[in-house]
């Protein structure tokens, strides 16, 4: 069920230009940079954990890439993001839940695209961007019907606004992430994905609770990203936590994200919303996999009741 987040009418935001992934690039796929695609660890996250897009996680033993993000220093990986913007958030608009539908899955995918991908300028970029965002579309609703093997449930958790609350300086981020909601347009901000499984490919396994099977209440927050627009407004916080309560609802007892070890904002964001360390990749899987090594925070659900 969907939440109204509560905070000042509104804020200023100034996108910070002067960070940005600590990552390698992967031309026309996805970037791995085993980061958190930052927005979030700023208070506005781009990418609260790992990007974990799954369709292509079988293919990142072989393809390094990951999620990309802000951690650092600016890396320019998609050129529309890379211009300043300053953008006003109305949060007495912003809605923060579950995506309750197809059209709002896919405005969440086109977001995690967008922030996520860089895309050579060639003959039919356009072409070569829509096969991505519909086989990233597939997989995701796959898993949030629950037909994905291993997975017990997943929900696509994400943070809208009114498309009439954006200006014209926002045209492409609303032209790409915008959605029906009964009547009202609306346009996907901020999204992540809440997935209760054992494991989640390529990363490191929770060891909370023990034992075996899908069942086990245990959870992952993967693909976490705000857009570049509106970030440092505060939306990864208010994500994050919101995912924290659907997982409660769920009855899971152990939440779990993955972090870049250079990722300090990511670091402090997770650990402001009660993730602590548990566990850290060995350097031979990282380079292995192409990327950073990574953390792994776990909370302790239980203790929030």
């Amino acid at each position: 069920m969907a939440s109204t987040a509560s905070s000042p009418p509104s804020v200023q935001l100034l996108p910070r230009l002067d960070h940005g992934l600590p990552a390698k690039l992967r031309r026309g796929r996805k970037v791995w940079p085993g980061i958190f695609s930052f927005s979030a660890a700023y208070g506005s996250l781009k990418g609260c954990h790992e990007l974990l897009l799954p369709s292509l996680l079988s293919a990142a033993s072989t393809n390094s890439g990951e999620s990309g993000g802000r951690v650092g220093r600016i890396l320019c990986f998609a050129p529309h993001l890379c211009e300043p913007e300053t953008l006003a958030l109305d949060w007495s608009s912003v809605t923060i839940g579950e995506a309750r539908s197809d059209d709002e899955l896919l405005a969440s995918v086109r977001l995690r695209v967008r922030s996520f991908y860089e895309f050579n300028q060639s003959y039919n970029i356009e072409g070569h961007k829509e096969y991505v965002v519909e086989r990233e579309f597939e997989a995701l609703k796959e898993r949030v019907a629950g037909k994905k093997v291993g997975f017990r449930r997943a929900s696509c958790i994400n943070a809208t606004l009114p498309l009439s609350k954006f200006s014209s300086r926002a045209d492409d981020l609303c032209t790409a992430c915008k959605f029906y909601d009964n009547e009202e347009q609306r346009v996907v901000i901020a999204t992540l994905d809440l997935n209760q499984c054992l494991s989640l490919a390529d990363e490191l396994t929770g060891t909370r609770p023990e034992g075996t099977g899908n069942d086990l209440p245990r959870a992952y927050l993967s693909n976490v990203c705000v857009a570049q627009e509106l970030q440092r407004n505060g939306l990864g916080n208010a994500l994050v936590l919101r995912s924290r309560k659907v997982a409660e609802e769920w009855g899971i007892t152990d939440l779990y994200v993955h972090v870049a070890v250079d990722n300090e904002a990511a670091k402090k964001l997770y650990e402001k919303t009660g993730f602590t360390y548990e566990s850290e990749e060995p350097a031979w899987q990282a380079r292995f996999l192409g990327r950073p090594r990574r953390f792994l925070l776990w909370s302790d659900l239980t203790r929030a009741k």
